[in-house]
């Protein structure tokens, strides 16, 4: 059974099996259709309850000391250079969702928040914040059905293929429009580390 740490996906998972059947609804409908399941008013307090949940989590994990440095999941700032162009591909074809967006002042560079799952970047249209051209590393389960959803919009400037890698992984790769690549990588099987 699922619980609300999955709702990002059940809401993705909603919104490809109701696009089969050709009825459209946005990753934000979805999203709320998915926290009503739940019983809770909205989204976001859905999110809110998932958030605490991480959390406590990762206060009660067995190797977390509090006299020892207890580093968090990082978020890339990956640097784009159009916002629409953004949108078109993170939201449009990856299917992340904005989170929020800031600027200074109306006319100034765009800093935004998108997620999709547990993944969260930031993007920058800040000169300072990269260089266009980085490689995210995403480590990921059920790349099959990301591949099937991606193909399934046919983006004008992508079609990614799943490849081999000599990590014992499978390989999902994608460039956005400004030159920043994500590897999405699917683990063949665990590899043990030896202590």
């Amino acid at each position: 059974m699922r619980t609300f740490r999955d709702a990002k996906a059940m809401a993705r998972s909603l919104r490809a099996a109701l696009a089969r059947r050709e009825i459209a609804l946005s990753h934000s409908e979805c999203l709320e259709i998915v926290a009503a399941q739940f019983g809770v008013e909205n989204w976001n307090t859905l999110a809110a309850k998932v958030g605490q949940s991480a959390t406590r989590a990762r206060h009660q994990r067995e190797d977390a000391r509090p006299d020892s440095p207890n580093f968090e999941t990082p978020t890339p700032i990956v640097r784009i250079l159009s916002v629409d162009k953004a949108k078109e591909f993170y939201v449009g074809f990856l299917g992340f969702t904005w989170d929020w967006e800031h600027r200074y002042k109306p006319d100034l560079p765009l800093y935004a928040q998108i997620s999709r799952s547990e993944l969260k970047l930031h993007l920058s249209e800040h000169h300072t914040d990269g260089i266009p051209g980085s490689t995210v590393f995403v480590l990921m389960n059920g790349i099959d059905d990301f591949k099937r959803e991606l193909a399934v919009k046919r983006y004008t400037y992508s079609r990614p293929r799943i490849e081999e890698s000599p990590w014992n992984a499978r390989v999902l790769e994608v460039t956005d429009p400004f030159g920043n690549r994500l590897r999405f990588s699917e683990a063949r099987a665990v590899i043990r580390r030896i202590t």
